[in-house]
């Protein structure tokens, strides 16, 4: 089963970024997803490479987002795809039966189209309002994942689901008993000073061995 806890990467430089996801990884995160947007590709390309690389290291899953070729230059554990990004089926026919594709959704119909054209697991979000994101779709709040849930379990869609946009620490808790699989977060970690004790934190409110 994936990994609960995804590390979504921030950074304005292929350096800063670098050194992010070095952090994180360090810190306890094995689930890289590489958000690099609007960059020169040879800046892109040189921080998947060292991504890659970082990944391998630390035995953590390497995820792509948005950029299906670069996945597949790389040989990433897979890629992640927005709304407006290339289409699941065109993705899978590049990279293969084996890579993990996840998709975003903000709503139930969403994921019954991404479910159908077959990702791997579904990014729903925003929880609530983030800056790490521009053009923001309506927030769900902690009902609206409660309601999506039990969609997703009226039709039998068994896919994962992974929470996503301005989480902290004390709303996990609260956001796993709506039946999510995990969390995808960027900012809460890369502006902690004590990221070890948060990535831990966080696993074990995770995995269900403390509740805050």
């Amino acid at each position: 089963m994936y990994n609960k806890l995804q590390y979504i990467s921030q950074g304005e430089s292929a350096e800063e970024q670098l050194y992010n996801i070095h952090e994180a990884l360090d810190n306890g995160c094995d689930w890289i997803q590489m958000r690099f947007k609007n960059q020169k590709t040879k800046k892109t390309f040189a921080l998947a490479e060292a991504v890659k690389f970082l990944c391998e290291e630390y035995l953590a899953n390497f995820i792509i987002n948005d950029d299906v070729h670069l996945a597949k230059q790389f040989n990433a554990d897979g890629i992640h795809l927005g709304l407006s990004d290339m289409g699941i089926a065109e993705a899978r026919a590049i990279l293969g039966k084996t890579k993990i594709i996840g998709a975003t959704a903000n709503t139930f119909e969403d994921i019954v189209r991404q479910t159908n054209n077959g990702c791997d697991y579904i990014g729903l979000g925003p929880y609530q309002f983030t800056r790490t994101k521009d053009k923001l779709s309506p927030i769900l709040g902690l009902e609206g994942y409660s309601s999506i849930i039990a969609q997703m379990k009226q039709s039998q869609i068994e896919v994962p689901v992974y929470a996503i946009g301005g989480i902290t620490l004390e709303d996990v808790n609260n956001l796993m008993t709506t039946g999510i699989h995990g969390i995808a977060v960027s900012g809460i970690i890369t502006k902690s000073d004590k990221k070890q004790q948060l990535i831990t934190q966080l696993n074990e409110i995770l995995y269900g061995s403390v509740i805050i």
